[in-house]
């Protein structure tokens, strides 16, 4: 068996900047897959922590899905 060792892209933001209601230590966690096929979105707040993983086309889906309901003002 080969082990192999290797880092990934991540990005990390609170989210007190971005929602008023979280909490000084509330955060949030976006990690490429080493595939690059997609990624891993970790939210921890207040209520717990949250674990979610989308492909590409998933997330694509999901960002059409909301631009339909919400518009499509990314200035927000």
């Amino acid at each position: 068996m080969t082990i192999q060792t290797y880092k990934r892209n991540t990005a990390f933001a609170s989210l007190d900047a971005y929602d008023f209601l979280a909490k000084a230590d509330s955060f949030i966690e976006v990690t490429e897959w080493y595939n690059g096929e997609g990624f891993d979105a970790m939210l921890s707040t207040q209520s717990g922590e949250q674990r979610m993983s989308f492909s590409w086309g998933e997330y694509k889906a999901l960002r059409e899905l909301c631009k339909h309901l919400f518009g499509d003002d990314e200035e927000d």
